[in-house]
This record gives C-alpha cells, structure tokens and sequence, in this order.
C-alpha cells in the first residue's frame, strides 16, 4: 500500500493503518501515542496490555511501515475495538479521537453506498501532491478498470494478495515486457510502498488500462476457472496491450516504457506554492 494512503492524520499526530478483511485496522502504539502524548508509547502498551489482559484479544498483529521502511509486525485494532482501547486510556484527549474515528466511519459508509466520494478523495489526493489533471483522469479510470478485473477474479475463485501479485505481474509482462518489480527498479523506485502506476506516464496508464480491460473480456469469454485458466487469460490480455503499444512504437519512433517517474512532485509543488507566497 502506497505510504500516504497508509497514513492518517489525528490531530497533529500520524496513525498508521492497514485494509485488512474489508476494513481499516490501526496501529495500536500510534493511537497510544496520540492519546497520550507518552515518549515512550511502545513500553505504555506493554504496561496496559499487561494490566488489562483482555486487550490481547482485540488485536490483530499486522505488518505496517516502520521508521527504517521496513514492513514489521504490530499490534492492530479495527475502527470497532479501537473505541474499546481507548476506553483503556485515561486520557482527556479520548473525546475528539472517538469522534475522529467515528466521521472516518461514516466517510467510509458514505463511500460504501456512493463510490463516486470515494473517487473524489482519490482524485482530491492527487492534485495535493501536484498531478496534472489530465494524468489524474487517466488514473481514476485505470482504477476502476482495475476494481472490476480484481472483482472478477474473485467470483471465479480467485483470491488473496499473492494470487493477484502474481496475475498482474503476468499482464504487465506481457504489456511491457518487465514484472512489476522490474519496472519499479526500471523508474528508480526504491520503496516498497511506492506505487508503480503512480509514477506510470499517460501512455504507460492507458495500455496498463488496455491489458487489464483486455484480460477481464477474455476472462469472461472463456469462462476462465481455477488459477490456471485466469493466468492464460492474464497473459493473453498482456499480449493485446503488448501488440498495440509495438503498433504505436513503430509509428512513432519512441519508445512507452519510460524511466520517467513523478518522485519529488509533492517537493517541487512546495516549492512552487513558497514561491507564489513569496
């Protein structure tokens, strides 16, 4: 999951969350630290939970971001057991947080019942860090192309993050001739948590877009079943997308796959921002 989706504010402090089983999970020593602002949120924890053994059995250990970048193991809680520990903390700052929790709650039923808002957050997103506009368009409806291949491979049985890593890699190298790690390595992304499509140009998006539209029609067609048959269907949706960007290539004389990345985008916009300020 990209960092600053991964991340949400509180106040002046930052919560780490995870979407794990259709709903939010959070980080339980950042919500320590928020409610109490202890320089040592981690040896709080272990007191409380220590005390109130009980604790132990609303958590989930998940792996989030670590300071080094590192993905490690932590103690979590959903939007749901999340109140249930605050009710452990004696703190004057439990009010606003549980109000905090609850309008992340109904943003989230309101997306639920209306997924255009949630499209709007993701759009409202984008342009904070500074993506032009047009980009911007190209990744919604990439998005959404890519919402409705996951929901088809999950009515043919397939599931899991692994699953799903591994189809995508097959459609993005059969489009472009390089796995997902490859390309990220390709653009100069270094974090784990950096989002290859992120940092796709227009037509990087849009034959990205191809494959996968391709690969759900094909998937559908043939009434693929099992992970095999899904695999055959991903790489020949690849295949499509990999023919019509050599077509392109040919009449243009350049090539799609780009070293091109938006790294340093949220900075320059900064900058620009300070300048007109100035």
């Amino acid at each position: 999951m990209d960092k600053d989706k991964a991340m949400v504010a509180f106040q002046d402090k930052r919560i780490r969350r995870i979407w794990h089983n259709d709903e939010w999970h959070f980080s339980v020593v950042d919500i320590i630290q928020a409610l109490t602002d202890s320089p040592s949120p981690r040896q709080y924890w272990g007191v409380l939970k220590s005390r109130e053994s009980q604790l132990l059995t609303i958590c989930l250990q998940l792996k989030l971001p670590a300071e080094d970048g590192k993905l490690r193991v932590t103690d979590c809680v959903n939007t749901k057991n999340a109140f249930r520990l605050i009710q452990s903390v004696p703190s004057r700052k439990a009010e606003p947080f549980k109000q905090w929790l609850a309008q992340l709650g109904h943003e989230r039923i309101q997306e639920i019942e209306n997924p255009e808002l949630a499209q709007n957050r993701v759009k409202e997103y984008y342009e904070l860090k500074g993506y032009p506009k047009d980009w911007i368009d190209k990744r919604l409806r990439g998005i959404a192309i890519r919402q409705e291949l996951t929901d088809e491979w999950k009515s043919r049985g397939i599931t899991g993050e692994i699953a799903f890593a591994i189809l995508t890699n097959e459609i993005t190298k059969a489009t472009f001739g390089k796995t997902v790690q490859g390309y990220k390595q390709f653009k100069g992304l270094r974090k784990k948590n950096q989002n290859l499509r992120d940092h796709m140009t227009d037509w990087e998006l849009i034959f990205t877009m191809l494959g996968e539209k391709a690969t759900t029609d094909i998937t559908k067609t043939r009434d693929a079943k099992g992970f095999r048959e899904n695999k055959q269907a991903a790489q020949r949706g690849g295949q499509i997308a990999h023919n019509a960007r050599k077509e392109l290539e040919q009449e243009t004389g350049k090539s799609v796959v780009s070293k091109g990345n938006f790294l340093g985008l949220s900075a320059r916009k900064n900058i620009e921002y300070k300048r007109k300020k100035g």
